[in-house]
C-alpha cells in the first residue's frame, strides 16, 4: 500500500496565482472584445461568440483557481455544467432576476438571452481554458514536470 504523497501548498498557490493572472488577462480582453468589438467594425458574430469563448474561459479559470487539486478534465466538466445552468436560467425570468440582467454586471456574468448556440462558444471557450492552463501550469510529477 502506497502511501499518500503530502500536498505541496507552495505549488498550489503557484497555480492559482498563474490561474488568477490568466483570468484577469481573459476578462480584459472579454470585455475590450465587448467594449470596443462593434466600434473597431468586427462582425457581430466575433464579438458575439468570442465574448462567449472568452465568458467560458474566465469561468474554466476561476473554477481551476478555487479547486486547484482537481484534473482539468474535471475543471472542465464542473466548468461546463456552470455554463449550462447560466445558459438554462435565462428562461427563467423573475422580476429581481431580469432587473440584474438589464445592469451591465447582470448582462456580462448570466446575459440576457438563452441561445443553444453559446453552449457550443462556452465548450470552444473550456477548450481554449484547458490549453492555456496547460500550456501556463506544470505539476512536478514525481520528478518531471507533466502537461
Amino acid at each position: 500500500m502506497q502511501a499518500k504523497q503530502p500536498v505541496n501548498t507552495l505549488a498550489l498557490r503557484q497555480i492559482s496565482l498563474i490561474r488568477l493572472a490568466l483570468a484577469l488577462v481573459v476578462i480584459a480582453c472579454g470585455l475590450s472584445l465587448r467594449w470596443y468589438g462593434f466600434p473597431l467594425g468586427l462582425p457581430a458574430f466575433l464579438v458575439k461568440y468570442g465574448g462567449s469563448l472568452l465568458w467560458a474561459t474566465m469561468v474554466f479559470l476561476l473554477v481551476g483557481l478555487l479547486l486547484p487539486r482537481l484534473t482539468r478534465s474535471q475543471l472542465a466538466v464542473i466548468a461546463m455544467a456552470v455554463a449550462v445552468v447560466v445558459e438554462f436560467s435565462r428562461l427563467v425570468h423573475t422580476p429581481w432576476l431580469d432587473a440584474f440582467r438589464l445592469t451591465t454586471a447582470g448582462a456580462l456574468l448570466l446575459g440576457r438571452i438563452f441561445s443553444l448556440w453559446n453552449l457550443a462558444a462556452y465548450a470552444v471557450g473550456i477548450g481554449v481554458g484547458v490549453w492555456i492552463d496547460r500550456l501556463a501550469v506544470t505539476r512536478p510529477v514525481s520528478g518531471h514536470s507533466a502537461n
